[in-house]
């Protein structure tokens, strides 16, 4: 059994453990309010502008540009976005996941496939993997210049023909609960078929339909990788913050679990004191 001090040095221990989940959840639910705040704003824009983008895609010749001629997808880039720190609870974990799901899925459908990884994480996993890394970036805080930067190599490695098909894996924020995770076709870009007159109807454009794809095609695709990061930056701070309250919710219950024991202990050892001067008493009167 558990000597009175080992059980005080426990207690202390956990107690320490519970300020330190406690101090991490508040300053996730911090940076989640701001998060949240980026993803509202962002969103609505990145939604439009994609379907901005698929309404004049669909009315396009492929042939008009190059992101939007299908090619056979022979070498295929994998995007994963992940986190640069841990202590986000499955966060990390259910990315990895699909991704390996992926990869495994498609082992025979490419001849080679490379990834860019996005999150330390992302990097310390599959570093130990057997399969090409393209990129690694690491986060910190999710910037449309580190889209651009994103999308731009992306583009030009799609355009000189170094693959011929991109998907991206990443979380959607959605509470701090709830993340759905997301594996999207990125290049080549989307084309709707359907029968709908609204959306066989052409356009006249001005300026020239090339120029406008030339503008709207690039910068579309870094808005969605824009949009990408920042709703798992959200998701992120959503899952280390419900993490850390469930661990401070399980430190509580140890600590109160500990203090009983103790407590017990204490009586115990306080019984046997008194009952050893009792006897001792007892022996002196005989």
């Amino acid at each position: 059994m558990a000597s009175l001090k080992d059980l005080k040095n426990r207690i202390n221990s956990v107690q320490k453990t519970e300020q330190i989940t406690s101090a991490m959840r508040m300053v996730a639910a911090a940076k989640l309010r701001r998060a949240q705040s980026d993803i509202i704003a962002a969103r609505p824009y990145a939604i439009k502008t994609n379907e901005v983008l698929i309404s004049l895609v669909t009315r396009t010749n492929p042939d008009m540009h190059p992101l939007l001629r299908v090619r056979e997808p022979k070498r295929g880039v994998l995007v994963v976005i992940a986190s640069d720190r841990g202590l986000c609870g499955s966060f990390n974990q259910n990315v990895f996941r699909k991704a390996e799901s992926f990869i495994k899925e498609n082992q025979g459908r490419y001849e080679e496939l490379s990834l860019v990884l996005i999150g330390k994480r992302a990097q310390d996993f599959f570093k130990r993997k057997n399969i090409p890394i393209r990129k690694s970036i690491a986060i910190g805080t999710p910037s449309y210049e580190l889209a651009s930067d994103i999308g731009n190599g992306l583009i030009e490695g799609y355009i000189k023909e170094e693959y011929d098909e991109l998907t991206i894996i990443f979380n959607e924020f959605k509470s701090a609960m709830t993340q759905i995770l997301h594996q999207d076709v990125v290049l080549p870009v989307e084309r709707i078929e359907s029968d709908d007159e609204m959306i066989n109807v052409e356009y006249l454009y001005e300026p020239s339909e090339d120029v406008l794809l030339d503008a709207l095609l690039p910068m579309s695709l870094k808005i969605f990788f824009y949009r990408a990061l920042l709703e798992s930056a959200a998701s992120e701070h959503g899952a280390r913050m419900t993490a850390m309250e469930s661990a401070s919710g399980n430190a509580g219950e140890m600590i109160e679990k500990l203090s009983i024991k103790y407590n017990r202990a204490r009586q115990a050892a306080i019984t046997t004191e008194l009952m050893e001067v009792v006897g001792g008493a007892e022996a002196l009167k005989g």
